[in-house]
C-alpha cells in the first residue's frame, strides 16, 4: 500500500483515468476529505470531523486524460453554433485554479493497459514515444464514452479544437441550402435547437427515423411529445418517421457544397450541411482486463462503485461516470455524484490503513430515468418525483445561461484554489 515518507506522514497514490466531470469530482472531493473538509459535491455537516487519525494522510493524485483540458461536454450543441462559447467551453488543465496544488498532477496521454495485480498502469504520453509506468494504491476509471464527430470535437489540444470548431462554424454559417440534423435523440434535438437559436436566418431541419423523439430513452411519452413541441416552437423543421438512406454531394459551381438526401419513404431534399447525431457511443475501456467489463465494454461495479469483476485487487479499483454499468440515463450530474461517492469510499479505505478502522462505504442507489433537455430558449425536465416540466424557468434551473458550464464549474469549485 502507501509508502512511508517519515514517522508522521503516509502518502497514498491515487490514479484517476479521465479528467471530465466524474474524474475531476473524484480527485477534488478526495482532496477535501483528506484535508478534513466536507466533500465539495456532498452534503455539508455542521459538526467538525474527527481529525485524530486523519492528519497523516497525504493523497498523491495523478489525473490522466487524452485532452489537454476540461471540455464541457454537455455544452457541445452551443459550442458547435457559437464561436464565443466554443472559446469558453474548453479550459486547459493548467488554467484551472483548483488543480494547481502540489499533490495533483495532470498527464495528457492515453491509457494502454492496466495490471490490477501489480497496480501499474501503462500510459502513452501525448506527443511522445515514451510509455509511462504509473504505480498506484487506488485507481479510479472515469474515461467516459468514445463519441464521434460532430457529437463532440475530436481534437485533443485546445488550439486544434478551436480550429476544428471554427471550420464547422464557417460551414453552417454559409449553409444557403440549410442544415439537416439527423437523429432525434437528446444530442440531435439540442444541436438543431441551439443552431437555430444562434443563427435564426439558417433553415434547420431535424430528421428522425421513429414516430417519437427520444425514442431510445425509457421516458414517458409526455416527455417526448413536449420535446417535439418545443423543437417546433423554436422554428426548427421536423421530419418524423424519416429514415435516411443516402447522402450524395451535388455537383454545382461555386465554393458552397450541396447534398441531396433521400429517405426510405421516397422523400428527398437538399442541404448545405448534414450533421449526423446518430452514432453509437462506446465505453473507453479497452485497457481494462476482460473480466472487469461486460459484453458491451461497461465496467461491472458494486454499489460502492468498486470493480465487481473477477480481477486482482478489485476492491481498490473504482469505475465512475459513463463507463460504469449502472442504471439511469447518462448525465453529468450523476457522473459528478459518482465521483464524490468514489472519493468517500477510497477515503474510507485509506482510513482503514491508517487507523485500522472499519470502512463505512457510501452506496449508489439505483438511478431512475430522468432528463434535462435544452431546446432553444426553453428546456424540458423529467424526474419521477416531479413529473414533466418545461419552460424558460426550467432552462434556468437545469442549464443557467450557458448550457450548464457555470453550474458544473461552480459545483466542482474549479475556480477555487485550495
Amino acid at each position: 500500500m502507501g509508502s512511508t515518507c517519515d514517522h508522521t506522514t503516509r502518502t497514498f497514490k491515487v490514479l484517476v483515468l479521465g479528467g471530465s466531470y466524474a474524474g475531476l469530482s473524484a480527485a477534488l472531493n478526495l482532496i477535501d476529505l483528506c484535508h478534513n473538509r466536507d466533500p465539495r459535491c456532498g452534503k455539508k455537516t455542521e459538526d467538525p470531523q474527527d481529525t485524530t487519525a486523519l492528519e497523516t494522510i497525504v493523497p498523491d493524485i495523478t489525473i490522466v486524460d487524452e485532452r489537454d483540458g476540461f471540455y464541457h461536454l454537455i455544452g457541445s450543441p452551443l459550442t458547435l453554433a457559437l464561436e464565443s462559447y466554443a472559446d469558453k467551453a474548453w479550459v486547459k488543465y493548467e488554467a484551472i485554479p483548483a488543480l494547481q496544488m502540489p499533490n495533483i498532477r495532470v498527464i495528457q496521454g492515453s491509457v494502454l493497459g492496466l495490471n490490477t495485480s501489480s497496480k501499474v498502469a501503462s500510459v502513452a504520453a501525448h506527443g511522445s514515444t515514451d510509455e509511462l509506468k504509473l504505480d498506484y494504491d487506488y485507481l479510479v476509471a472515469a474515461t467516459g464514452l468514445r463519441r464521434a464527430w460532430p457529437v463532440v470535437p475530436q481534437s485533443l489540444c485546445r488550439k486544434q479544437y478551436l480550429s476544428e470548431v471554427g471550420n464547422h462554424l464557417r460551414n453552417v454559417g454559409n449553409a444557403k441550402h440549410g442544415v439537416v440534423v439527423v437523429g432525434g435523440g437528446a444530442v440531435g434535438i439540442e444541436m438543431a435547437a441551439e443552431l437555430k437559436l444562434v443563427k435564426p436566418e439558417t433553415e434547420v431541419t431535424l430528421v428522425h427515423s421513429r414516430d417519437k423523439l427520444l425514442s431510445a430513452e425509457p421516458l414517458p411519452d409526455e416527455v417526448k411529445d413536449k420535446a417535439l413541441e418545443l423543437v417546433r416552437e423554436s422554428e426548427v423543421k421536423v421530419l418524423m418517421s424519416h429514415r435516411l438512406e443516402t447522402v450524395a454531394e451535388v455537383e454545382q459551381g461555386g465554393e458552397s457544397k450541396c447534398y441531396n438526401l433521400t429517405f426510405n419513404n421516397g422523400h428527398s431534399m437538399r442541404a448545405s450541411e448534414v450533421i449526423m447525431a446518430v452514432s453509437k457511443s462506446v465505453p473507453v475501456t479497452t485497457f481494462l482486463p476482460y473480466a472487469a467489463v461486460d459484453e458491451e465494454g461497461y465496467v461491472k461495479v458494486h454499489s460502492n462503485l468498486s470493480f465487481s469483476g473477477d480481477v486482482p485487487n478489485a476492491s481498490d479499483h473504482f469505475a465512475i461516470g459513463d463507463i460504469a454499468k449502472w442504471s439511469g440515463i447518462k448525465r453529468c450530474g450523476a457522473a459528478m455524484h459518482m465521483g464524490m461517492l468514489a472519493a468517500v469510499n477510497i477515503h474510507q479505505l485509506i482510513k482503514r490503513t491508517v487507523s485500522d478502522s472499519t470502512p463505512e462505504f457510501m452506496k449508489l442507489d439505483e438511478i431512475p430515468p430522468m432528463i434535462g433537455l435544452a431546446v432553444g430558449k426553453k428546456a424540458v425536465g423529467y424526474w419521477p418525483g416531479g413529473g414533466t416540466t418545461s419552460g424558460e424557468d426550467v432552462m434556468e434551473t437545469f442549464f443557467g445561461k450557458d448550457l450548464g458550464f457555470t453550474i458544473c464549474w461552480n459545483h466542482l469549485q474549479l475556480g477555487v484554489k485550495t
